[in-house]
Order: structure tokens, then C-alpha cells, then sequence
């Protein structure tokens, strides 16, 4: 099922216009961990733009760097041997069809899959890691590039963390929808230009890995999100660099689990 938030209650989307509001679960989370007791109301017509973002009170938001190799490739970073982990912080969380305005000059795109955990807990075997999984989502971690490289050893958290600069959405797909999640294939496009393409099974770490690497350090706890990475087609490893302007329209998108309609300020 997809869950989506529709003026701040959960709704099943039934199709690409259509919903159901749930009417006995306060938020997303709730509906997506207790599927068998939904009690849904009439459905109706929405557009985009009511969508909200469908997660918004994520105590931890995990981001994975260099974890596609083309992608490690085009920014000349060395292979990690084990997850490349730094956070993104709840307050540049955004709808799906936010308008963003850019921090500067220098703001570049990286689409991701989000992972929504519905059940914590600490040093979580590999083998149990995806009964921790609530579903999985669009999301694009917008990055200022002048911020990150301002100093000689990167820096990543704030640069990635300004206001809006975390959309996600446009709901939360469950794990059950999804067949194989490696066959996803992720897709960016400005102004109509296809800028990363690549599909799932590249991922250098999978998500139990993830869920079992971060759960050895740290408690997981409901509605925490892992943003897991992005392929090659950034805006700075281009020859030359290109960047997000004002008024570019970017859409973010995976296949099967929606798209991001982002538009640039």
C-alpha cells in the first residue's frame, strides 16, 4: 500500500489522483505499522500540491555518502569499506512538490531511496533488518556544494540541511508493494534533461546492511529515515560543474515509488 499526508491526516492512495482518508490513525507511521485495522473513509480526487511531507517528526535522519561506485567515481572519493554515514537534520524536511530556495550559487541535486523504519532498536541482525522497515520513499537531498568544500576536509550535514533542502515523498510506499528492490531504477531530471539514471542493484551497501551497521552504534527509533545514496549525474562531477538556477524544475523520481516535483528559487 501507499500512504500518503493529505492536510496533516493519512490517506491510501488508490491511484495517481485518487486517495482514501484513514480515519482512525493519527499520522503515516501509524497506518503503515497496523495495516490490518485501517478503517478508510470515501475516496476522492487530489492533486500534487496537497500532498505534505509524509514523515515529519524523524528524530534521526541517516545519510549514506559514496554508497553508488559510479557515483564515488565521478567526485575521485576512495571506495568506503564500511557505510559513509553523516545526518541531515529534521528541519530541511519538504513536501514533494516544494519550492526551494536555493542558499546559493552552487546547490546540486542528488535523488535518492529513503528508507521509513517503523520498528527501532539496537544491533539489529542482517538477516531480521527489513522487519524494521515501515516502507520506502522518493527522496532528494539537495546539497550546497560552496558550503560542503568550504573547508579542505568536507563537511557535509549542514550543507545538505537548509530549509526545504530535504524533500521526500510523495508517500510511503509499503515493503510489500515491492517485489525487488534492486530492479528500482532512480532517475533525476532539470528542466526536462535526464541527469542520473541508474537503478538500485548498484547500491554499494543494501539496506539490512545499513539497518545493521547503524543499529550497532546507535538506537533506531520509529520514523527515523536512512537517506541511502546517489548515483553518478551530480551537478559537481560534471566537466564543466552545472548547478541548480532559479526557476529550474527538477523531478525526482523512482520507479514504482512516485517522483519529487521541485521547483527552484
Amino acid at each position: 500500500m501507499k500512504i500518503a499526508n493529505i492536510g496533516g491526516q493519512p490517506h491510501l492512495i488508490t491511484s495517481a489522483s485518487t486517495a482514501q482518508p484513514i480515519t482512525n490513525a493519527p499520522e503515516v507511521l501509524t497506518a503503515l505499522t497496523q495495516p490490518a485495522s485501517l478503517t478508510l473513509g470515501p475516496t476522492f480526487q487530489f492533486t500534487a500540491d496537497q500532498l505534505e511531507a509524509p514523515i515529519t517528526t524523524s528524530q534521526q535522519i541517516f545519510a549514506i555518502g559514496m554508497n553508488f561506485l559510479d557515483h564515488s567515481e565521478e567526485i575521485h572519493i576512495k571506495l568506503p569499506t564500511v557505510p559513509s554515514v553523516f545526518t541531515k537534520f529534521s528541519s530541511s524536511l519538504a513536501k514533494p512538490t516544494a519550492t526551494v530556495r536555493m542558499h546559493g550559487p552552487k546547490t546540486d541535486w542528488e535523488t535518492e531511496l529513503v528508507v521509513v523504519i517503523g520498528l527501532g532498536g539496537r544491533n539489529i541482525p542482517e538477516g531480521e533488518a527489513m522487519r524494521h522497515v515501515a516502507g520506502w520513499m522518493v527522496g532528494e537531498d539537495l546539497s550546497d556544494r560552496a558550503v560542503q568544500f568550504a573547508n579542505a576536509e568536507p563537511q557535509f550535514s549542514l550543507a545538505k540541511s537548509f530549509q526545504n533542502y530535504s524533500p521526500i515523498g510523495p508517500w510511503v510506499t509499503s515493503p510489500d508493494e515491492i517485489a525487488n528492490l534492486d530492479r528500482l531504477q532512480i532517475t533525476t531530471t532539470v528542466n526536462g534533461q535526464v541527469m542520473q539514471q541508474a537503478s538500485l542493484d548498484q547500491l554499494i551497501f543494501k539496506v539490512p546492511t545499513l539497518i545493521h551497521y547503524l543499529s550497532g552504534i546507535v538506537a533506531l527509533q520509529p520514523g527515523d529515515l536512512i537517506f541511502t545514496g546517489t548515483p553518478s549525474g551530480t551537478g559537481v562531477g560534471r566537466d564543466p560543474q552545472v548547478f541548480l538556477k532559479p526557476g529550474d524544475q527538477l523531478t525526482a523520481a523512482i520507479t514504482e515509488l512516485g517522483a519529487l516535483q521541485l521547483t527552484m528559487a
